[in-house]
């Protein structure tokens, strides 16, 4: 139908359909690059799977949960800052209901329930309820949960994204 056009119409539609083709296939390029940078991260962060917790850990054989986040971060040439409290303050904040694989999450999980002292990453999102994250639990070491189970979205205070 497009080609079989009032004279003079042609030209202008068919400049139309490669603009939209154009728009389309850079928005899905940049999904495809956005997803393999997220997977590389989660795929980092996973291989620490069971290392036991260590405060101001950062290595193997020990590491706390910011230093979860900067390993993995770090592959992508991206340096965060030292503390859960610090990253909380990077990248671009999004709701909860809206965070992605590769979002990280901060939480208040000490005496004062305003202070970020905890962070994970995101891993999955299976339904709206049933969102996993990866981070450095104090008794488990590196563990994935759900941030809807109790303990968690009670203390549950901001996300962030790091790679658009």
């Amino acid at each position: 139908m497009l080609f079989f056009c009032r004279k003079g119409k042609q030209p202008f539609q068919l400049l139309f359909l490669l603009a939209i083709l154009f728009f389309t296939s850079c928005a899905s390029q940049k999904a495809r690059v956005r997803d393999e940078k997220v997977d590389k991260v989660i795929q980092t962060a996973r291989s620490y799977t069971g290392t036991p917790y260590r405060y101001g850990g950062t290595t193997r054989s020990g590491m706390d949960c910011s230093a979860l986040t900067i390993h993995s971060f770090r592959t992508l040439n991206m340096d965060l800052p030292r503390s859960a409290e610090d990253q909380s303050k990077v990248g671009k904040e999004v709701k909860l209901k809206e965070v992605q694989p590769g979002d990280l999450v901060f939480f208040a999980t000490g005496k004062k329930k305003r202070q970020i002292t905890h962070v994970g990453l995101i891993t999955e999102k299976k339904a709206k309820d049933n969102v996993k994250f990866i981070h450095a639990s104090t008794s488990l070491g590196v563990v994935e949960d759900n941030i809807y189970s109790t303990y968690y979205i009670q203390r549950f205070r901001t996300a962030r994204r790091l790679v658009d």
